[in-house]
């Protein structure tokens, strides 16, 4: 494969910081190596050698570039994790003051160098952090106040006000596991294979290939689980239209719920029109994330409802498929129907 061919190339030509980390350049004609979002002005492609970290380009004889420092970047990868890990032992989230101490930097740069790693600030990390804790408890634990205690909250009213409209249903539902929670449900056939459809009073909660009722009652547990109604029946013969049809506009109620950024990210999806793809980078651009590529990915996997909201418009940046909750087969096919016919 040649350089220009190579789709770290493409990362340097982007000077994409998501690839920081993953990889350095080497310039036979200076001798230096660099971080792919180095500043400085990019070398002729065939004098670009590539390696796996700083080691291994000054095994090769390579230095560092001054500019780029590109030994700092495993230095600030190692700092994201120790704090990351430190937000996740502690019962009361540290502050930023204390994990930039650690890591050995100011506060301001070590909340941009956290931001820029993950696509949240510290302090959205360990809320998200505790409410996912939150979420798990209340599905075990006998009281409201004592999952919310458990979760790290230091007070019930906390919870409630970082939470306002964030859970899918009341922490009181969920701390019985989903009981009292009526969710219609169907498996229908489509020409993309069997597809489970799942929606609440307040729209569709579940769309997916391949599953069944296991994996919806693994969601939720106690919640009461009903064959189609009338209502359903013509919901269900709207999500089966979408599937057939996906560059047709819908506007098919949702209920789902994941964390801001989750919620910021599925949005955007919703916006790329029909016909069209973006890659990781540049829906990561597109929310004001330019660096939290694995942090969109990570998001875009979480998608609940296939086709619904348009995970499989993105793309690898070299253009290939990349991966796809329910197959790269079915992602083709859909991508495939979008496309304008001529």
């Amino acid at each position: 494969m040649s350089t220009v061919q190579d789709p770290r190339w493409q990362s340097v030509i982007a000077r994409d910081r998501a690839a920081d980390g993953r990889f350095v350049f080497a310039v036979t004609s200076t001798g230096i190596y660099c971080r792919p979002s180095c500043p400085a002005r990019r070398p002729r492609a065939e004098n670009v050698r590539f390696f796996g970290d700083g080691n291994a380009a000054r095994d090769a004889g390579y230095r560092p570039c001054r500019r780029c420092t590109p030994d700092e970047t495993s230095r600030e990868a190692e700092a994201v994790a120790l704090a990351m890990s430190r937000i996740a032992g502690a019962a009361v989230p540290p502050t930023l003051v204390a994990l930039a101490a650690a890591a050995g930097y100011s506060p301001a740069h070590f909340q941009r160098l956290f931001t820029r790693a993950t696509g949240v600030s510290p302090a959205t990390y360990a809320r998200a952090l505790r409410h996912e804790r939150a979420e798990a408890a209340l599905a075990q634990s006998p009281s409201v106040t004592a999952a919310i205690y458990e979760a790290g909250f230091n007070a019930p009213s906390r919870f409630y006000e970082s939470a306002s409209g964030r859970l899918g249903m009341a922490a009181s539902t969920r701390v019985r596991g989903g009981k009292g929670e009526t969710i219609c449900w169907a498996i229908t056939e489509t020409s993309l294979g069997p597809l489970l459809v799942a929606a609440t009073g307040k729209g569709v909660c579940r769309v997916a290939f391949g599953e069944g009722q296991a994996e919806l009652a693994a969601r939720f547990p106690q919640a009461t689980l009903l064959p189609p109604d009338e209502a359903f029946g013509a919901l269900l013969a709207e999500v089966v239209a979408a599937i057939e049809a996906p560059a047709q506009p819908h506007t098919i109620p949702l209920d789902v719920r994941g964390t801001a950024f989750q919620e910021k990210v599925w949005q955007e999806l919703r916006r790329i029109p029909p016909g069209e793809t973006r890659s990781y980078a540049e829906l990561a651009a597109s929310i004001g994330h330019p660096t939290a590529t694995r942090a969109v990915g990570s998001a875009n996997g979480a998608n609940p409802v296939a086709v619904l909201t348009p995970c499989h418009r993105v793309v690898r940046a070299d253009g290939s498929l990349g991966g796809y909750a329910w197959g790269e087969g079915i992602k083709r096919e859909l991508l495939r129907r979008e496309r304008p016919r001529r």
